[in-house]
């Protein structure tokens, strides 16, 4: 149910902030795009298969051949960074919906329930929240092994906890408001107040907080890809693309250099998409 904002916009001030992204955010929302397309259907235009090797010069330089250069084995650069953006951004965008979906929810659960509900789920995530998040992921990776399902649930259990803790915030906050109180008078069941009363009035801090946490999630992975956890030779992910030939910085550069360029450019622009997120979702509820 949309509710008016106590103080309304006028027409003139509201047409002034308009309803479309500025173009810091249309920019980063077509990088995001780009690469969206590249994970769907990049492998199948990659010049070379991403595991074979194609030039006997390990650590080739850029050419009209090999348009970013080879790595250490002599395979093609730029067909391993089109294969490994599937899986970056894939187990990334996995992780995140899971994790803000659980830890969303929850939150909401819990600030409409409160009493002793509210609690214990909040003690038991805050105990789980103060695990360094890279070390909770080493340990469940080296222990159970390395695989795709068990690195898409151990990044989405990560950030889990931090995604309830937000909702929640923004939930309560709203479960006092007077309009939450008519329908709970009305008599309306805990879950109409979630996914009518409460949900649609903190979506817009909502999605900017799951950008943000794809962000941190792109960067976990990418870090337990260094380490040589993430996704296992031939495949790979950017982070391991970078780990992989780390020790050919100064031989080919460009090998290092053009998978480091893919996670920036990707984490970058889902920054400059959420930045300007949450003021547009709230001048369309206005």
């Amino acid at each position: 149910m949309k509710r008016e904002h106590p103080i309304a916009a006028s027409q003139p001030e509201r047409n002034a902030r308009g309803y479309t992204f500025g173009w810091v955010g249309r920019i980063g929302l077509l990088i995001i795009l780009f690469w969206a397309l590249v994970a769907l259907i990049g492998p199948a235009l990659a010049p070379y298969p991403p595991g074979e090797i194609v030039d006997w010069d390990y650590f080739g330089p850029v050419s009209g051949k090999y348009w970013m250069g080879t790595d250490y084995l002599g395979r093609d650069i730029f067909s391993r960074i089109l294969m490994g953006a599937r899986y970056t951004v894939g187990i990334a965008f996995c992780a995140v919906v899971l994790a803000c979906t659980g830890g969303v929810f929850m939150g909401m659960i819990a600030a409409v329930m409160g009493g002793w509900f509210d609690m214990i789920l909040s003690r038991l995530l805050d105990a789980f929240n103060g695990i360094p998040s890279l070390l909770f992921g080493l340990v469940v990776v080296a222990a159970v092994g390395s695989s795709i399902p068990v690195l898409v649930l151990t990044l989405a259990a990560i950030y889990m906890p931090g995604s309830y803790r937000f909702a929640r915030a923004l939930a309560v906050n709203v479960n006092t408001m007077d309009f939450v109180t008519v329908a709970r008078a009305r008599g309306e069941q805990t879950g109409y107040l979630i996914l009518r009363e409460i949900f649609p009035n903190i979506l817009g801090p909502v999605l900017a907080d799951l950008g943000l946490r794809f962000v941190f999630i792109v960067l976990v992975l990418s870090g337990l890809s260094f380490l040589g956890l993430g996704v296992q030779p031939p495949y790979a992910d950017w982070g391991a693309l970078v780990r992989e030939n780390i020790e050919g910085l100064s031989l080919g550069a460009p090998a290092v250099i053009f998978p480091s360029i893919a996670i920036a450019s990707l984490t970058i622009s889902v920054n400059m998409l959420i930045d300007n997120l949450p003021n547009k979702i709230r001048d369309r509820r206005e």
